[in-house]
């Protein structure tokens, strides 16, 4: 329960009782991030849900704003850092790694951000407009099931997020989290089948364009991984 409650604190602003943990307890919650995108995906589509009473757009519009703030755009920071080392990608590894490190968002992770809230925008109405609120639901807790993987695979860039979580992964964990959403794609929403396809890709990406993961890197995966399940669903929704 304790390292649940971590991954909670560190994945969502939602208020949580504090707990006593070491370093060990807080690289183990990677193993309970995606029980915490069931709960943010829950109240994604609760918002979606609410907002649609009013109008779709709206039920649209709630939805995203309560993902950024319930995440506290934690990704979205992710996603800005590694959009503007891939910027600097021309230059050299060594830029490219000072630039992923900066803490300054450049014109690359501003634009990849605002293309993000923008594509969000538009995959929430479609999907708001087609009642598929259980799908909404479901896609945060498939994008987290991906960082397992990453962490466990992928060489760490530096002494940080990324070598923290690798070696809190275990063999089971992985198991548990494919079992179950294999479990989910089967009974409640097919599209979730594009998960593993994803994160390879993504893994490929990082592995040929940067050398590794970081806490930079989980974060631009699960954004991504985000998008592309929400416009899986989509395509789905016109098939079934």
């Amino acid at each position: 329960m304790k390292r649940l409650i971590l991954a909670i604190q560190f994945m969502t602003r939602l208020p949580m009782p504090s707990v006593a943990a070491d370093a060990e307890d807080f690289a183990a919650s990677i193993r309970w991030f995606p029980a915490t995108g069931l709960i943010v995906g829950a109240l994604v589509s609760g918002a979606a849900w609410a907002g649609a009473a009013v109008d779709e757009w709206v039920g649209a519009l709630a939805a995203l704003g309560l993902w950024i703030g319930v995440t506290g755009a934690l990704h979205l920071d992710g996603l800005a850092d590694v959009a503007d080392a891939a910027g600097a990608a021309h230059k050299d590894k060594a830029r490219l790694l000072a630039v992923l490190h900066d803490p300054h968002v450049g014109s690359f992770g501003v634009v990849a951000i605002a293309l993000q809230l923008i594509a969000k925008l538009v995959l929430l109405h479609a999907l708001v407009e087609r009642d598929a609120l259980l799908t909404i639901a479901l896609i945060p807790f498939a994008a987290r099931i991906a960082p397992l993987g990453w962490a466990r695979w992928l060489p760490p860039l530096h002494d940080g997020l990324g070598a923290r979580f690798r070696h809190a992964v275990r063999p089971i964990d992985l198991g548990a989290w494919a079992l179950t959403l294999v479990a989910a794609a089967l009974l409640l929403s097919p599209s979730l089948s594009v998960l593993p396809l994803v994160a390879l890709l993504w893994a490929l990406w990082l592995e040929r364009r940067i050398g590794g993961i970081s806490g930079d890197g989980h974060g631009a995966g699960i954004e991504i991984s985000e998008t592309a399940l929400l416009i899986a669903a989509i395509v789905w929704t016109l098939f079934r």
